[in-house]
């Protein structure tokens, strides 16, 4: 069922929505799941069962962020009835093949990130409206491509990026679970922070640092949400495509498999376990949803670790456990050929003072750190984490992406010393950011001396002065999976071989007690002016 036979004609419409379908290549898996979910009557999906394809058992919500909306777990309850009404058009005995794959090419077919925003956005505005709160998202039309007019607020940006998390999270965890799951809600006000900030015209009135977002009236219009979205997130959409296919897909799976992937996992609730770091849960989505590459999925098994992976194996430093200073963070970081993750927070000002407030800033870097006098790399991304969230990738024009010297081990006499530290983007001297060798203060600059990474703000109110900081903690993860965390152990264990095999002396090796370093300090203290022969 869902597949046409040899001996049936098959209409131009079906034929041309399997082939729709099959671009996507998932033409087999809805074949699958529609003769699961369909009536064998009817050959038709009951609207019920579609709906509860969609939606989302749980058991309890957690809630990390200290501003909750009253009405979101009734906005979930309307996720999977939205889903279902909007993209899957029903008939009298159901929902039929051609429909089936309809929706499911409206939904995951091969279109643009604009269009696929737009449609989640379709999705939300339908479940505001279920809960019993008007809209102002409006649409022209019911094509894909159409102009989205209107506003959001804020406290409801915060339930449309909270829905986009639960499916992401929903997507991750349904292969290990086949029942209740316990829903942990990150603390994503950067997120909305950041939209805030690029879309509404706050001025100086807005307080970053202690903002009550269910509090604030600002209306942020569509279009400019749409920019900010596709710039610093374009990874959104995808949470809304992701989750249908995966829910599908999973319909298509028999139970014996899902009984099989379940008994892998004991424990799906994990999401707290990095929240006591800088990279908290929210964070990392966020830095996730900002990469259009594989080290976004690394980034997520932060949170989402299964059993077989915590989230602190992919900790390579951290400042407040393993110590401050550059050699410290080279001990712990050399060997590591990767992508890498560094995270700074810092306070205001370079005396800590208990008032200062408290920011953090990122940088990645596509490969490992290397001892270096000059600036190296290929690509990276700056990041200003909190309390307002931006991403600022290569610009195209410079390659300074990153610096990190030690001192040479000689200590030879330099006529002009290079700095000594760890520095992202600008040039020697005028480092957009710098990490002095302590890890006791951070600097950074304005972007007009930065020409690698595209300009802004890495903390909110940023002037053109440069701006020193004392730094309360940094953290570095390594993004490049369960190989390269191998070999770095292998390099580690080698380097450790080395350094004891350099302690030991082997007196063995000398010929005779004359030749021996004992005799020729013994001689030395005994009568350091004596004359003695050379034999040659």
């Amino acid at each position: 069922m869902g597949a046409s036979s040899s001996t049936e004609q098959v209409s131009s419409e079906q034929r041309e929505a399997e082939t729709l379908a099959a671009s996507t290549g998932a033409l087999p898996v809805l074949q699958k799941s529609f003769s699961r979910l369909s009536n064998p009557e009817t050959k038709a999906i009951p609207v019920k069962s579609l709906q509860e394809c969609f939606s989302i058992a749980f058991d309890d919500a957690m809630r990390e962020s200290p501003h909750v909306l009253d009405y979101f777990l009734q906005l979930l309850d309307h996720l999977g009835p939205s889903i279902a009404e909007v993209y899957f058009m029903s008939e009298k005995g159901g929902i039929g093949w051609v429909e089936f794959l309809r929706g499911y090419t409206k939904c995951c077919g091969r279109m643009s990130a604009s269009m696929s925003l737009g449609a989640l956005m379709r999705v939300f505005s339908v479940m505001t409206v279920k809960v019993g709160i008007p809209s102002k998202l409006q649409f022209e039309s019911d094509d894909a491509d159409c102009k989205i007019s209107g506003s959001l607020q804020p406290n409801e940006l915060l339930g449309l990026l909270w829905i986009c998390w639960i499916m992401t999270w929903s997507s991750r965890m349904s292969k290990f679970s086949n029942g209740k799951l316990n829903l942990d809600l990150p603390d994503i006000n950067n997120l909305v922070l950041s939209a805030v900030v690029s879309c509404a015209e706050v001025g100086n009135d807005l307080n970053v640092w202690d903002c009550d977002i269910t509090k604030l009236e600002l209306q942020l219009p569509a279009g400019k949400f749409h920019t900010w979205a596709l710039n610093t997130v374009p990874n959104l959409a995808d949470c809304f495509v992701q989750f249908v296919h995966v829910r599908l897909q999973k319909t298509a799976t028999s139970e014996s498999e899902m009984e099989a992937s379940s008994s892998l996992i004991s424990d799906v609730s994990s999401t707290k376990s990095c929240d006591t770091h800088l990279l908290t849960c929210g964070s990392a989505w966020a830095i996730s949803l900002s990469l259009r590459s594989t080290i976004g999925q690394e980034i997520l098994r932060v949170c989402f670790p299964s059993n077989e992976e915590r989230s602190e194996e992919s900790l390579l430093y951290r400042s407040s456990v393993h110590g401050k200073g550059l050699n410290r963070f080279w001990s712990n970081v050399e060997g590591y050929h990767g992508p890498m993750l560094m995270l700074i927070a810092s306070s205001g000002n370079s005396e800590g003072t208990i008032n200062s407030r408290r920011w953090i800033i990122g940088a990645l870097t596509l490969q490992g750190f290397e001892n270096k006098d000059m600036f190296y790399g290929s690509s990276g991304n700056l990041y200003a984490i909190s309390p307002v969230f931006h991403s600022f990738s290569h610009s195209g024009k410079e390659k300074n992406f990153v610096y990190s010297h030690l001192h040479p081990a000689g200590r030879v006499y330099e006529p002009h010393p290079k700095p000594v530290g760890i520095a992202f983007g600008g040039t020697l001297g005028n480092e957009r950011i710098f990490v002095d060798e302590d890890f006791a203060t951070v600097t950074i600059r304005h972007h007009a001396v930065d020409k690698t990474y595209q300009h802004g703000s890495l903390i909110p109110d940023q002037g053109f002065l440069p701006v020193e900081a004392h730094i309360l903690d940094v953290e570095v993860w390594g993004l490049g999976g369960r190989t390269a965390k191998e070999i770095q152990l292998s390099h580690q264990k080698r380097e450790q071989l080395f350094t004891e095999q350099r302690r030991k002396v082997d007196l063995k090796t000398f010929a005779s007690w004359d030749d021996s370093p004992e005799k020729m300090m013994m001689d030395m203290m005994a009568d350091p002016n004596s004359v003695t022969r050379e034999d040659r």
